[in-house]
């Protein structure tokens, strides 16, 4: 019986660890794409946001959008890959989901799903798991009363 429990304490673990870097690589080589690779300008000035939304949304909007999600992708990412403030990375990353979500259905009513899904499914299951399964995070460590 006890090695059932202790499989289950490291599988908790685990998957905690499996979920909260596979979410935070994600939106971190996204967030880093998009400021490094492509350049926040440039994405702006493709034809996504140009053309789909300059009748429909201020240019100040669809700007601040662009910089707004891909910073906070590039932060929120790393914060998680750390597990370091991973709850208002999560915060944060929600609300760039959301912002996906309504720009893409503003864009196009029917569009593909499963980049965002899966990624809200992650965000989602992290929020609801106990922070005490995240064992191998900065938060974790940080948590934790020194023993001396």
């Amino acid at each position: 019986m006890a090695a059932i429990k202790m499989t289950m304490r490291v599988n908790r673990i685990v998957a905690v660890l499996t979920t909260r870097l596979l979410l935070g690589f994600i939106f971190l080589m996204q967030g880093y794409g998009k400021v490094f690779t492509w350049g926040i300008e440039k994405l702006y000035h493709m034809d996504f946001f140009q053309e789909t939304y300059k009748n429909i949304l201020p240019e100040f909007i669809t700007r601040g959008t662009a910089y707004y999600t891909s910073y906070i992708e590039l932060i929120g990412g790393f914060l998680l890959v750390l597990g370091l403030k991973k709850n208002y990375a999560l915060y944060g990353l929600a609300s760039d989901l959301i912002i996906v979500t309504f720009g893409h259905g503003l864009a196009t009513p029917i569009w593909n799903l499963s980049h965002v899904m899966f990624r809200a499914i992650l965000l989602v299951c992290l929020l609801l798991l106990p922070e005490e399964w995240d064992r191998f995070s900065l938060d974790y460590y940080l948590r934790r009363p020194s023993t001396q």
